[in-house]
Parts: structure tokens; sequence; C-alpha cells
């Protein structure tokens, strides 16, 4: 995964997106869609109609990078609306691209009463 600092924020771009866009396409949506910079060294993402692919934009300082994800299997959770924007933390976006529902994450293990061991008298 890319380093991201710690004020970059990242943007789901609700709704479905032309996956057949590239750089300039997806660049032109974030300003006109959005009204964002992507520039601005934000994170912004966007997802096919079958949920299957998502591609992020992301401006390094240098230039623009595009990085795409396909699931094999399952497709990636994505916000209900239909226009707008949605701002994830990077720990939530480290989620999206592992196939995890970032909405609401469930932890595996929870653990037990605290086990004090019994000392005799």
């Amino acid at each position: 995964m890319i380093g991201l600092s710690a004020n970059t924020r990242v943007w789901l771009a609700a709704g479905h997106t032309d996956m057949r866009r590239g750089f300039d396409g997806l660049a032109a949506m974030v300003q006109t869609v959005l009204a964002a910079n992507p520039f601005c060294g934000h994170v912004f993402v966007f997802r096919g109609r079958r949920g299957d692919i998502i591609k992020c934009l992301w401006f390094d300082g240098q230039g623009l990078c595009l990085f795409t994800k396909r699931l094999e299997r399952g497709s990636f959770v994505w916000p209900q609306a239909d226009s707008g924007a949605v701002s994830l933390t990077p720990a939530q976006l480290s989620m999206l691209l592992e196939g995890i529902d970032w909405r609401m994450p469930q932890r595996t293990w929870q653990p037990d009463a605290l086990r004090v061991p019994q000392i005799a008298a």
C-alpha cells in the first residue's frame, strides 16, 4: 500500500463509475462531481458497477498515481448514496482494500473475564 501522511484524507465517490476512465477522466470527475482538486494530495476512490473493481487516484507531489484492485470473489463495500462523497480514515481504506466491511468491522475474538491466579494463604 502507499504511504499516506497523517493529514491525507480519503474520499469515496458515491455511486458507480465507468472503470474505463483513466487519469484524466477520473481527475475530471474529482473536479466536477466531487468539487475537489485532484492535485491536493488526498486519495479519491471509485467503484465500478459490478462492485469487484476499485480505482484510487492520488497525487504524490510529483504526479498522479492510479491504483486498481479487482477482487476475485465478492465485492467492495460501498455507501448506498448515488452521489456525493464519503470520507474514510486510512485504516478504513486498508479494510476496504482487503474486502472487509469498513463500516462496522467485527472483532474475531473477545477477551473473557480477567483470570487472576489464586494465591493460597
